[in-house]
């Protein structure tokens, strides 16, 4: 994400913040008195400044989701632990992070439910070893 489109969200989100505290204003002093709604001022202070932190806590927390990098492709999966999710005799299935992969073993079958790790990719499948940490 670049600085010019950080900007620009930060530009965006303060006007339309500064609209919805507008918004929030004229219900409060113009549309409930019109129904017999009364609200103490301190209430409607309340009402703004709560929603002004949740707008700024909603802008920092989507800039920091923004700013993530996805990792794609196997990659990025060497390292990662998991299971066998079947008899791996070398080939078979594994769960890493909570997805199925296609695995070949480096070292002999797996047994299901045996704690791996990826060592590395083969074509579209992941080479796997058991875990000696676990």
């Amino acid at each position: 994400m670049t600085k010019s489109f950080t900007l620009t969200r930060l530009i965006l989100a303060i006007i339309s913040m500064a609209l919805e505290q507008l918004a929030v204003f004229a219900v409060c002093r113009w549309l409930l008195p019109a129904f017999g709604v009364n609200l103490h001022v301190g209430v409607v202070i309340g009402v703004m400044v709560g929603w002004g932190l949740f707008g700024t806590w909603l802008f920092i927390f989507t800039t920091g989701i923004l700013k993530k990098k996805q990792q794609i492709g196997q990659t990025s999966m060497v390292g990662a632990e998991g299971e066998a999710a079947g008899k791996l005799s070398p080939e078979g299935m594994v769960k890493i992070r909570g997805e199925l992969w296609g695995a070949v073993s480096e070292e002999g079958d797996i047994l299901p439910d045996e704690d791996v790790i990826v060592t590395g990719e083969k074509g579209l499948k992941l080479l796997v070893r058991k875990n000696p940490k676990r």
